[in-house]
């Protein structure tokens, strides 16, 4: 991972089960949770794990107010542009609502190289369900934001029901996109329950449900 990660998808892709997986894995520093849109499965919502795992959460500007629902973000967002020891991700809202809020750093880093900006895929979502739907989003996401897709994730799952055949599924969909639009496939996620065999494209990891257990 870049030291500095924005994570987008549609509703539904599991964009912020990923964004706490990848933060307790990879001993980041801060996970930004920029989502204002969606009030569920956030990031924010399991704070207390964050913190016990060493993650600074930065949500609401109004201190432990995870369940306002207000549409604002702390300033202490825009630390890590400013401090280059700080690894931190993004966790921004579903579509391209979501994705203007990298607007709002995106003076900071005009010529930083250090700043990825992912998309999570779940190819058994209805818009992300074919190449032409995800390149359109893809489209849609980079002009909301002002800044290129630099990677793809492949979390196509159908929760219980997963099987390695839906996996499998999404890598062969998500390889058409890669070609067509020269974007690497970063990780590949899957199920604890749903061993893999063969090659996958990116970084192959078991993804726990930090959010869904509490809904699901």
């Amino acid at each position: 991972m870049r030291r500095i990660t924005f994570l987008c998808g549609h509703y539904g892709s599991g964009k912020s089960e990923i964004a706490v997986n990848l933060a307790i894995d990879e001993g980041i520093d801060y996970l930004v949770d920029l989502d204002v849109i969606n009030p569920y499965f956030r990031s924010r919502s399991v704070h207390e794990l964050l913190a016990a795992e060493g993650v600074t959460l930065v949500e609401s500007s109004i201190e432990k107010a995870a369940n306002s629902d207000l549409p604002v973000i702390s300033a202490k967002g825009a630390a890590p542009f400013h401090d280059k020891s700080i690894r931190a991700i993004y966790d921004l809202g579903g579509t391209d609502q979501g994705a203007k809020l990298v607007q709002q750093y995106r003076h900071m880093f005009a010529l930083d190289d250090t700043v990825d900006f992912l998309v999570v895929v779940n190819v058994f979502r209805p818009e992300t369900a074919d190449a032409q739907k995800i390149v359109r989003l893809i489209d849609s996401l980079e002009a909301a934001a002002d800044m290129k897709v630099t990677g793809l994730i492949n979390n196509s799952n159908l929760i219980k029901e997963t099987r390695a055949e839906h996996i499998e599924k999404g890598e062969r969909i998500l390889a058409e996109v890669a070609t067509a639009r020269g974007i690497p496939i970063r990780y590949t996620f899957h199920e604890e329950s749903v061993p893999l065999s063969g090659t996958f494209s990116g970084e192959t990891r078991s993804l726990r449900r930090y959010l869904a257990k509490k809904w699901l």
